[in-house]
């Protein structure tokens, strides 16, 4: 990188931070945080640091179920962007990747770039750039080439997303990076989208594993967004639910301390005596299909009288043959 573009590129986020564009720039506020609040020098040579040995297994440990659960999405995403010169990176809260995927031609590159696990990528430290603004914002975002802080990443291009644990906090983000001179804003965009759909991808899979008795539905999409996922106990009472299903329904970590019916949640609050109806109507339904709709025995499996049992049918309106 010559002084003169690394000049050059350093007064251009100058002007822009002097101007009144962080007002209206995400980018050029981020530029300002790494200038004013994080003391970066946009000039500065020096690549990210890597944390020590120790410090990178307590890393991976302290975000171990998220990894398990990633791995599908990481291959499947590297397959897509792979090919086109892109490195996949999963990167920690404090923005150090974690999980990588790179082919082995490109290993040497990427190293020297430091994208590869362990490195630093906060904004802190690296100033703007994907990972490490992607957490700051919690927003899928781009930082393409010129767009990075400081002059020695942009030849960089970024794609990342944030990814939201089971309890809805952020807890990671996902990258696609490359340092093809090629890589156009117009195809980084089409990138963007296999990135959310792997971040939700990963984000669904750590829902499940951390709820692995309960059943897992798909929450309605309200006005308030899409609808994310939510997690119901044998009673049908919600016990967990992703960032999405809290922001389209409104659920908090408070509300999911006390009994939160899936009834009332997903299709409206109704009746104690229709909720119940519905519960022993489907009882009833299940001992006649295992039965083959024989009354004698589903009145013996239900250690009920058969007098007893067609009561409940005619109640319930429910009519099998012997």
């Amino acid at each position: 990188m010559g002084e003169a573009l690394a000049g050059h590129h350093a007064d251009r986020i100058q002007a822009a931070i002097i101007s009144d564009a962080a007002a209206k720039s995400a980018l050029v506020a981020s530029w300002r945080r790494s200038s004013n609040l994080h003391k970066l020098d946009p000039t500065d040579p020096k690549p990210p640091r890597y944390l020590t040995e120790a410090e990178f297994i307590d890393a991976r440990q302290r975000i171990e179920p998220l990894i398990r659960a990633a791995q599908s999405s990481l291959d499947r995403l590297y397959l897509a962007v792979g090919g086109v010169g892109c490195c996949v990176l999963l990167a920690d809260q404090e923005g150090v990747p974690i999980e990588r995927r790179g082919a082995p031609a490109d290993d040497e590159t990427f190293h020297n770039w430091g994208l590869w696990t362990g490195s630093v990528w906060n904004e802190e430290s690296e100033g703007t750039n994907g990972i490490g603004t992607c957490l700051v914002e919690q927003r899928v975002l781009t930082i393409h080439r010129d767009q990075h802080f400081h002059t020695r990443n942009t030849a960089l291009s970024c794609i990342t997303a944030p990814i939201y644990d089971h309890e809805g906090d952020l807890v990671a983000a996902l990258d696609v990076s490359s340092c093809r001179a090629d890589l156009t804003e117009a195809f980084a965009n089409l990138i963007s989208v296999a990135v959310v759909d792997a971040a939700r991808r990963i984000e669904a899979e750590n829902f499940k594993m951390a709820f692995p008795k309960a059943r897992i539905l798909l929450a309605p999409i309200t006005d308030k967004g899409s609808g994310g996922l939510i997690a119901v106990d044998p009673d049908d009472l919600v016990v967990g639910a992703t960032r999405l299903a809290r922001l389209a329904l409104g659920i908090t970590q408070k509300s999911l301390r006390k009994p939160l019916p899936a009834a009332d949640l997903l299709g409206g609050a109704r009746k104690v005596t229709e909720v119940l109806a519905e519960a022993e109507r489907g009882a009833l339904q299940r001992v006649l299909a295992r039965t083959d709709g024989n009354i004698s025995a589903a009145a013996a499996a239900l250690g009920i009288s058969r007098a007893t049992l067609h009561r409940k049918l005619n109640r319930l309106d429910l009519h099998r043959s012997h």
